[in-house]
């Protein structure tokens, strides 16, 4: 795997990163880097630190799988800062068509990685729907209260990577309910170095801890945790279902609304509800564009 086709794979992952409910973690499976970038997530270890020390960097730079992981940020970092005014304006202007394409395109990844599972038992149809679960009823869960010091933004940094891992899930919506989303972006456009330091490292173990988890158990229960992880993605089809009824809102960091917890309804009951028009049609025709999308990555990628 080259270094412009892990680059182009970190810029869909930005991509993916930049919409609240869709992960980057998404990208990373239907591409076929997941494995290679827990891989090189839990090579930060003992025997990275000890190389340091040493200083050793060509070792630890090695050790880590260094160029992947450069060429992977600095996908995900050009496509955030590329894309991320272009895609937030299109979801504050044109949410329900943007949707019906993030859609199409994570129903289509949950069928490439339905694929990917063999030999379906008992236990691995039950691991799949555990994880479908999962994500449903994270989806429909009310927003909790993490306001309790600097243990609570630790907390959160923790969980919102963890997340950000998982495909289906983004670390956006967990912070969202978590109650934590507002307070963070005002941290971030107020420079609070005391609370995003204890985020970040709250984020940084989480990486650590839950990226070797993953690793373990993908290479210990592969068959069972891919059903799972499966499961995820077919879960998260009704955070990303575009016409959406909005109950709980939660303040963002210039004052205004955003969703907070939404059920998915009919594109009839959409149009009542809120009296726009559901545009059918062109949702579809979304859809499939999203379909085909991610089709035309797993030929082209996910079966390197």
């Amino acid at each position: 795997m080259n270094s412009l086709g892990v680059f182009l794979r970190g810029m869909l992952m930005g991509a993916a990163d930049i919409v609240p409910g869709v992960s980057g973690g998404t990208m990373a499976f239907i591409t076929g880097i997941y494995d290679t970038l827990l891989g090189s997530l839990r090579s930060f270890d003992l025997d990275f630190l000890g190389r340091l020390f040493r200083l050793d960097i060509r070792g630890a730079w090695q050790h880590v799988n260094g160029g992947f992981l450069l060429a992977l940020l600095l996908g995900i970092g050009t496509s955030i800062f590329s894309l991320a005014r272009l895609i937030s304006w299109i979801l504050a202007n044109h949410p329900v068509p943007l949707w019906a394409f993030f859609f199409g395109l994570i129903l289509a990844s949950a069928v490439v990685l339905l694929r990917q599972v063999e030999g379906w038992n008992l236990p691995r149809a039950l691991c799949l729907v555990a994880g479908a679960t999962t994500a449903g009823t994270i989806a429909f869960s009310p927003a909790a209260n993490m306001d309790f010091g600097l243990a609570g933004v630790f907390l959160s940094g923790f969980l919102a990577i963890c997340a950000m891992i998982l495909p289906g899930i983004s670390g956006s919506f967990i912070l969202v309910l978590l109650g934590m989303y507002g307070t963070v972006l005002v941290a971030v456009k107020s420079l609070d170095l005391v609370f995003l330091l204890v985020f970040i490292a709250g984020a940084a173990a989480g990486l650590l801890c839950f990226s070797r988890l993953l690793y373990w158990l993908l290479n210990r229960f592969h068959q069972a945790t891919m059903a799972v992880l499966t499961g995820f993605l077919f879960g998260s089809l009704v955070i990303v279902w575009p016409w959406k009824h909005v109950l709980d809102w939660v303040q963002g960091s210039h004052g205004q609304l955003k969703a907070a917890r939404q059920v998915p309804v009919s594109p009839a009951e959409y149009a009542a509800l809120t009296g726009q028009e559901p545009a059918i049609f062109l949702c579809v025709a979304l859809m499939v564009l999203g379909f085909a999308v991610v089709w035309l990555i797993d030929y082209s990628w996910g079966r390197d």
